[in-house]
């Protein structure tokens, strides 16, 4: 497990606020993303038939949560604000 994984589930959990795991998310370096050429629609399609593995301690992780029902759609959307505002960083 990754600490972006810890981290969400210590916020299941009720360990930690979601403003404090947003926090958490704003002060952590998140790995840079490719950059894609497909349209939205395009890489959607490529990602349900042949989805990419998740990079550990990514921003796919959340994603992956989202799926799984560990976190809902709201809890997603502060978490990727959050994220958008740490601007881009590498890992």
């Amino acid at each position: 497990m990754s600490d972006v994984t810890d981290l969400i589930a210590a916020y299941g959990r009720g360990e930690l606020t979601l403003d404090e795991l947003a926090q958490r998310f704003r002060n952590r370096a998140w790995p840079l993303r490719r950059q894609s050429s497909f349209t939205l629609q395009e890489a959607y399609k490529r990602e349900t038939e042949d989805p990419e593995p998740i990079a550990e301690g990514s921003f796919d992780e959340v994603g992956s949560a989202y799926l799984q029902g560990q976190i809902s759609i709201e809890e997603y959307d502060i978490l990727a604000r959050a994220v958008s505002d740490t601007g881009p960083s590498q890992k």
